[in-house]
């Protein structure tokens, strides 16, 4: 696709969620986010490269002592629509009896917030929370597939802005978008 292919993308797309209303969904997660984490010391991950909107707009409102870190494991890269699972970083700290929370843009199927998930006890973290800007509604969800802390929920559509991505463009929205159904 090429730049004007994607102007056209955003001036037809439904706008979902104003950038206040994801601003104020952020700030309502870390308010609960706070009451359950404040004082565990726990270590935050940004999973790249869709969480990274998230955790940059959602860490400045958390008001408490934490580590920061990323780790990058994805089933789309450019891809509109997942496949296995490829760690591209993995943690280098140690997760031996720390608190975790990973933040991400979206929980759509969930099996790759699932895998890190799974990864992170078997690396001894006594507890791993999970915060999502949006959960996306629908049947497809692996199973026990859930965060801990969601900003919004919406419809099951191909969505971009808030860390999302159309074919690499657009994550720097800052507010959330889907494309034109088609009828």
């Amino acid at each position: 696709m090429v730049l004007k292919d994607m102007e056209e993308i955003r001036r037809k797309a439904d706008c979902l969620r104003s950038a206040e209303e994801v601003d104020a969904a952020l700030s309502r997660i870390a308010r609960q986010i706070t009451e359950r984490l404040s004082g565990t010391d726990p270590v935050a991950f940004c999973i790249m490269n869709g969480g990274l909107f998230v955790t940059g707009k959602l860490v400045d409102k958390l008001p408490f002592a934490l580590e920061l870190d990323y780790l990058h494991a994805t089933r789309y890269g450019a891809e509109l629509s997942g496949g296995e699972l490829l760690w591209k970083v993995k943690p280098e700290r140690s997760l031996k009896g720390r608190t975790v929370l990973l933040v991400d843009d979206i929980l759509d199927e969930g099996v790759t917030l699932a895998e890190i998930t799974r990864y992170c006890l078997d690396e001894g973290a006594a507890a791993v929370y999970s915060a999502v800007l949006v959960d996306k509604i629908h049947d497809r969800k692996a199973p026990g597939a859930k965060a801990d802390f969601v900003g919004l929920e919406v419809e099951d559509r191909f969505l971009f802005g808030c860390g999302m991505d159309i074919g690499g463009y657009w994550r720097n929205l800052p507010a959330l978008y889907a494309m034109k159904e088609h009828r």
